[in-house]
């Protein structure tokens, strides 16, 4: 899309948000948040990206007891002080029929079709706008791309690609140079979670054990024959990109960064191959959404749209560190990792098939038991090199057990469940 159609807002609703801005002069909107909460993130939210607001905002972030005590007492009695809030996904989604319909706003912008999908919360409305993300991406070293198939697009890589890249890479250099964060403190899970079962199977939970799942182990199993065994110590792949022990790997953003900010001239950032089933990803997001009783519903709202806008969402970037969610082009004068992982996360989130996996939902402090499962499946498929189909099955009734026990319902990529989400 051209830069001049991403900026544009069409003057009819330009008019009526001037002057919806203008009846309210005067009323304060209360931004509700758990987002932006270390006191260095707060202050910039409030110094550098909300003082462009035409409009009068009260910043306000809490710890998350406080935060959704305050949400439930409003929520509940359908009218309070709160104009907008901003939180994360899976915490927007407990209070599904408590927001109000965005559908209507003209945002001038383009957000990804994947993303606006999640703010719809499972109805025909538009239930919040997605503010601000991260995810997990690709990074190479440019040597990498000398050994990358004639026809074979970064943006647009399949896993089959990336097994038959990184053979190439590995015979013709002699060792193994695909890195992936299997350490103690490597996010692994994640991966299978939020990536490898949803591009094979579509789901995370209820197909786990199914033919579709098993085809992406094979897959993986055969990647590993490619990766440098060290990744079972890896916890920060920038660390080995840096050293040169690996040229391509898989990490969260967070964990790539200081190879762009080092050498950035050496590295490149793409987004996570596609299997069968789509792009599988896994976004932490968050999003912007308004109390049906706010106080001010057109000041309410007027924040909503400016939060949108590309200046406000680079400006929320460098104060958070959280990527913007619109189709932009980032600034030059951003820190390297931030322009090259951010178009990485820009491309894949934008992409026709992107599916995003979102992280586990109703949990509780069975959170990490939930995890335990995927690495256990992990430790014996792959390291242990145990038969596939059969540790799926022994592993589908520990995560069961979970599930049941957190009587938690499906998330997406998989269907909503009544009741605990099933496994197949």
């Amino acid at each position: 899309m051209k830069a001049s159609a991403r900026y544009l807002i069409s003057t009819a609703f330009g008019l009526s948000l001037t002057l919806g801005v203008t009846a309210g002069a005067g009323a304060q909107v209360l931004f509700w948040s758990n987002q932006a909460a270390p006191i260095e993130e707060t202050q910039a939210m409030r110094e550098q990206v909300l003082a462009g607001f035409d409009g009068q905002v009260d910043f306000q972030t809490q710890e998350p007891g406080p935060f959704l005590t305050r949400l439930d007492a409003e929520l509940e009695a359908g009218s309070g002080a709160i104009g907008v809030v901003g939180a994360l996904h899976g915490e927007l989604s407990n209070y599904t029929e408590s927001w109000m319909d965005l559908s209507g706003l003209d945002l001038g912008v383009t957000v990804g079709p994947a993303l606006l999908e999640l703010g719809r919360l499972g109805t025909d409305e538009l239930k919040y706008l997605p503010w601000m993300q991260a995810s997990y991406v690709m990074a190479a070293n440019v040597q990498a791309l000398e050994y990358l198939p004639e026809g074979y697009d970064l943006d647009a890589l399949t896993y089959d690609q990336l097994v038959e890249w990184m053979e190439i890479l590995a015979t013709e250099t002699g060792s193994p140079k695909f890195g992936f964060p299997a350490g103690p403190q490597g996010l692994k899970h994640r991966f299978f979670q939020g990536f490898l079962l949803p591009s094979y199977a579509g789901s995370t939970v209820t197909k786990f054990r199914s033919a579709e799942a098993v085809a992406g182990w094979e897959m993986f199993r055969e990647l590993w024959q490619h990766t440098n065994p060290a990744s079972t110590n890896y916890g920060f792949m920038q660390e080995p990109l840096l050293s040169g022990d690996v040229w391509v790997a898989f990490d969260h953003v967070a964990r790539l960064g200081d190879a762009f900010n080092q050498r950035p001239d050496d590295f490149l950032a793409f987004p996570a191959p596609a299997g069968p089933m789509g792009r599988g990803f896994m976004p932490v997001l968050a999003g912007i959404a308004i109390p049906q009783g706010a106080p001010n519903p057109e000041e309410s709202q007027a924040l909503a749209i400016y939060m949108m806008q590309p200046e406000t969402q680079v400006a929320t970037l460098r104060a958070t560190n959280f990527f913007p969610t619109i189709d932009i082009d980032l600034p030059d004068d951003l820190p390297n990792s931030a322009q090259a992982l951010g178009a990485a996360i820009t491309t894949m989130t934008g992409s026709d098939d992107a599916l995003p996996a979102l992280l586990p939902i109703g949990l509780g402090d069975l959170g990490g038991q939930f995890n335990q499962v995927y690495v256990d499946a992990f430790e014996r498929i792959i390291l242990a090199n145990q038969d596939i189909a059969q540790v799926l099955d022994d592993q589908a009734n520990a995560l069961r057990d979970v599930i049941d026990r957190a009587g938690a319902p499906c998330w997406a990529p998989d269907a909503p469940s009544e009741g605990p989400c099933p496994i197949e």
